[in-house]
This record gives structure tokens, sequence and C-alpha cells, in this order.
């Protein structure tokens, strides 16, 4: 199953986002509120990071599901269009496509409106298709703790096909949804060869008070190389071996984060795939992410 030329497998969300910048709280003062920018684009960790990898020039399978609707017929027209491989049976007759209304404010911070009930959080175990493609280099999981059905026992099933196959596994991670504890993700983490997670998920997810010590927690379980996104101060990249702070580029204009850590991760998967060094993956992640947060909308920095 899947492209004979396929390179990487990314597994997750594919949804519609509606971006509004700039907003700020006197929209629900005034009834009526100006914006500089109203746009439809795609969105959702996977699609996001598919996108990239896809505009970069490699060949990217997407494990997702889609509603039979109007947005889901949106995505598949921009994902046949980006040359992104989906499974034949991805799309639902019953299922509502996830739509988010992105609420950018100026600097960049974001509020969303999500539907809980749609295509974002609907994911299964059984909806993804095992084993993965033998040419794929790279399983990569987009996100943990994003989708009800899919828990730690659902998790190592899935990362263990993958390393089973030889994959490199990788995982991105939100705010944990339910209390979820490091020790509680620790067996399915231990399959891990790199986990994204930003500053504050993997703080909150491990009790700990700085990134660092956040990092150490989670190589813990058995993570082989854990990348933390810090933002503004580009990202930590921890393992048994090394501990560094890759910076940023200078000057960097913070227009909107919208998909700026779903770039981070497809900049450092593409820079994987050529056969870079940790170091140089990170470097480009960074590149990847600040190009991300300096525009509006979540892949349009980097357009086919």
């Amino acid at each position: 199953m899947g492209d004979k030329r396929t390179e990487i497998v990314v597994v997750g969300a594919a949804i519609v986002d509606i971006l509004v910048y700039p907003v700020s709280a006197e929209v629900f003062q005034t009834g009526s509120h100006p914006a500089e920018d109203i746009r439809m684009s795609v969105g959702a960790d996977a699609l996001n990071e598919a996108t990239i990898l896809a505009r970069l020039g490699k060949c990217v399978r997407l494990e997702t599901v889609l509603g039979d609707d109007e947005a889901g017929k949106f995505l598949q027209k921009h994902i046949k269009e980006e040359g992104i491989e989906i499974p034949d049976d991805c799309v639902r007759k019953k299922l509502t496509t996830g739509i988010n209304v992105v609420l950018v404010e100026e600097g960049g911070k974001r509020n969303f409106l999500t539907n809980p009930r749609g295509s974002l959080r609907s994911l299964t175990l059984s909806d993804i298709h095992l084993p993965f493609p033998k040419p794929a280099k790279i399983v990569c999981f987009a996100s943990i703790f994003v989708f009800p059905r899919i828990k730690t026992e659902e998790l190592c099933i899935l990362f263990a096909q993958a390393k089973r196959q030889g994959k490199i596994l990788c995982a991105d991670m939100t705010k944990c949804k339910n209390n979820e504890t490091i020790e509680e993700m620790a067996p399915a983490f231990a399959f891990l060869d790199y986990l994204f997670p930003n500053e504050e998920e993997a703080m909150l997810l491990t009790g700990k008070g700085t990134a660092p010590e956040a990092a150490e927690a989670i190589l813990e379980t058995g993570v082989k190389n854990v990348v933390i996104k810090c933002g503004a101060a580009g990202c930590l990249v921890k393992n048994r071996e090394e501990e560094y702070q890759v910076l940023p580029q200078e000057n960097v204009s913070c227009i909107d984060t919208t998909g700026a850590g779903d770039s981070f991760v497809a900049g450092f998967l593409y820079a994987l795939l050529e056969g870079k060094n940790l170091r140089e993956c990170a470097a480009f992640a960074n590149e990847c992410g600040g190009r991300a947060a300096a525009c509006v909308g979540a892949t349009d920095w980097l357009n086919a």
C-alpha cells in the first residue's frame, strides 16, 4: 500500500482554517470589527506538515479522515494539487469536516473556535492503514493528545508497527487534554526517535519548571531525541550524548504563529530526509518556523 516513491507518512488531522487578522477584544463589544485579512486556508498539524513537505519536494502520504461535505472537497482539491497521497477510503459519509476559526491578534497570539465533533478529533487506530508503505523512511504522528480514541495503548500498537518496519518514528504533540502524565505516556514514548513538543506542552506534561528539566524527564521514558520548540528562543535539543540551544534567525517578525510549530516540524523532517545532522535539522526547522510566523496562515509562506 502507498506510492512506491513514498518518503514519509504523516498521520493526523486535516481541517479548514478561517483566519481573521488582526482581531482584538473589541470585536465582542462593537458587534462589527474591521479586519485587514480574512481568508480560508487548510489547517491542522498533519495537513500543514504534509503540505510543507510536499512543497519542499518530498513524496508524502497523509493518513487522515475527511467528511463528505464542501469543506472536505476543498481539502481534497488542495491535497490533489499539492501531490499528497491519501487513502482512497479516507472520506466518510457521516463525518463533518473540521473547521477552525482562528482569531489572530497583532503580535501573533491566536484564539481558536473549534468543532470537537468534526474530523479534527475523529481519527481512530482503525482509520490508519497498516503496514506503512515500504519505501517510507519516516513515520510522523501529528499530534499526540489530539484524538480522544488514540491513547497510550493505541499509540503503542501504531508505534510498534513503525519500528518493526524499521522506520524513523517521530511525533508532535499538543497540550495534554485530560491531565495525562509523563508516566502514563512512557510506554508509547519509548518507541520514539524524535519528539517535538513546545516549551509549554513539555512542562505541562512533565510537571517541570524549565524546558531542560522537561526534556530530561521525557528522555527518561526512552525517547531518543527531544526537540523542544521555544518560539523566539529557537529550540532546545537534548539526547543522552548532548544538550544545546539552537537560536533562530535574527530579525524575524511575528505576525501569526498559526502553523509555525507545524512548519518547524516539517522543516526538521525534510532536513532529516536529506541526511542532515541533528544540529542542521534543528537550524532548518527554526528557519521554517520563523518564516511561517512572519505571514498570516499556516502554509502560505511556502507557496507552490
